[in-house]
């Protein structure tokens, strides 16, 4: 985006007291136009478990805050129809996230199914008007799509699985997004529990069986993710392991 292009997105966003420019535009802009400015949008610092919302973007301005943030960065984000959510993940919020990417990438070697870890990649849709970054995301059934490092993948296929970790309960407005999007099924750790919602023509249901790897309940996930509070992530690898081999492949 050029700097003519930037200017002209910002200026649409004097009413926001939350929005900042980066070093590289503030002495230009401090000419060209009346709008206050305080630190860079990329330097302002979110405790771990915070959110900041941004009412009122058009998916331009919206586009433009993500490249001012960049993808060097911890934070996560969601947009809907105008509302744009920064959050910044906990320790709780990312050992969750984190033993469970580990957990599907274990079932996938176990079970013989090839599998592409995303983690939190941009989900863009903007004829939906909505993007967002999963906690995860994996292809798994369309695996093939994302093979090869620097493969391009489709807007227009969505991963196969996401993973959402709700420490806040702030979740509702996520998973209208992976409805929207199509995404097949969410696993939604919330309350210190684990659903796994399946997307239905009415929308996401509770189901007790995982479509991504079938055989696999919400009761066993919750039991390896047990082992997980009081264990690492190797007590749990193990005994995802120990669980296929002896009572999937016996």
């Amino acid at each position: 985006m050029t700097f003519d292009q930037t200017l002209e997105v910002l200026q649409n966003l004097q009413g926001l007291a939350l929005y900042n420019v980066s070093e590289r535009f503030s002495s230009e802009l401090l000419k060209r136009m009346p709008i206050a400015i305080a630190t860079p949008i990329r330097q302002i610092e979110l405790t771990p478990g915070s959110a900041m919302r941004i009412n009122g973007l058009t998916w331009a301005e919206y586009e433009a805050l993500l490249q001012e943030l960049g993808e060097d960065r911890s934070t996560r984000v969601a947009y809907a129809e105008g509302v744009l959510e920064i959050r910044m993940p906990g320790q709780h919020h990312e050992a969750a996230n984190r033993v469970l990417a580990a957990i599907a990438l274990t079932l996938a070697e176990e079970l013989g199914l090839e599998f592409n870890d995303l983690g939190s990649m941009t989900l863009n849709r903007p004829d939906l008007n909505r993007g967002i970054e999963p906690d995860s995301c994996f292809y798994i059934q369309n695996a093939e799509a994302g093979q090869g490092l620097g493969a391009v993948i489709s807007e227009q296929l969505p991963p196969d699985l996401a993973l959402e970790v709700d420490i806040a309960n702030r979740s509702d407005s996520k998973m209208s997004i992976y409805q929207a999007m199509g995404i097949p099924e969410v696993w939604l750790y919330q309350d210190q529990r684990l659903q796994i919602k399946q997307l239905q023509a009415e929308g996401y249901i509770d189901v007790a069986i995982s479509r991504a790897f079938p055989a696999i309940t919400s009761e066993q996930l919750n039991q390896w993710l047990d082992l997980r509070r009081s264990g690492t992530d190797l007590t749990v690898i193990r005994a995802v392991r120990q669980f296929c081999r002896t009572q999937l492949n016996a």
